[in-house]
């Protein structure tokens, strides 16, 4: 007997419903890097970030974590460490592209809590904890599998919108992932980050609102 496509339909959409309620939970089950909005423009904003500890280990960010860079960071937070603490995961994972002189990065947020009790050190030398500097960042978020064309496009969607609003950006960005890398393209939070320069200034929306 065949099956009407009707119920092959609502099935389709009540498992991409699922699926999609399920991401967005697990998401919020972690702790994320704190940040205040100071303006909004779509898919665009204006964040003012504090001091975060990450730990960090070099990456070819293309390969977001299959060269071993994630799996370094992940037995990091797992006890490989001085005391075998066991730390929780947190959001997002931040990347950083290396240049001619330098490799590039990828960084995992310390928790507050341990960060306030002081990170315990790596047992591997290839991690290290080092301090994010705050301060004020334009963000582009976007969905999708990220890689290099997807996110250098959207770089230059973000920097386009800094331009035409006069703003002074750093050359450099950093790429963010909220998402664990089975989670289905359309379903993943990625955002490019750019930081401003601190001569640059934006007019301030009414109130700030805290965001994750």
């Amino acid at each position: 007997m065949k099956i009407p496509m009707f119920y092959l339909f609502g099935v389709s959409i009540l498992a991409i419903l699922c699926v999609s309620a399920w991401s967005v939970s697990a998401r919020a089950g972690y702790e994320s890097a704190p940040y205040e909005v100071i303006e909004s423009d779509g898919n665009i904003e204006i964040r003012e970030y504090p001091d975060l500890m990450l730990a960090s280990t070099q990456s070819e960010v293309e390969k977001r974590g299959q060269d071993g860079s994630f799996m370094k960071l992940f037995r990091y937070i797992s006890g490989d460490n001085e005391g075998n603490q066991k730390i929780e995961m947190t959001t997002p994972v931040f990347m950083e592209e290396g240049d001619e002189n330098s490799k590039g990065k990828m960084g995992f947020v310390i928790p507050k809590d341990v960060k306030e009790a002081g990170a315990p050190e790596p047992q591997n030398s290839d991690v290290s904890i080092s301090t994010r500097k705050g301060g004020r960042f334009a963000v582009i978020r976007f969905s999708g599998i990220m890689n290099t064309k997807k996110a250098d496009a959207q770089e230059k969607i973000l920097r386009e919108w800094l331009t035409s609003r006069g703003l002074d950006a750093e050359d450099s960005a950093e790429r963010a992932g909220y998402d664990a890398p089975f989670v289905p393209g359309p379903l993943r939070r990625n955002e490019i980050l750019i930081r401003l320069k601190p001569e640059s200034t934006s007019e301030k929306l009414p109130e700030t609102t805290e965001g994750n």
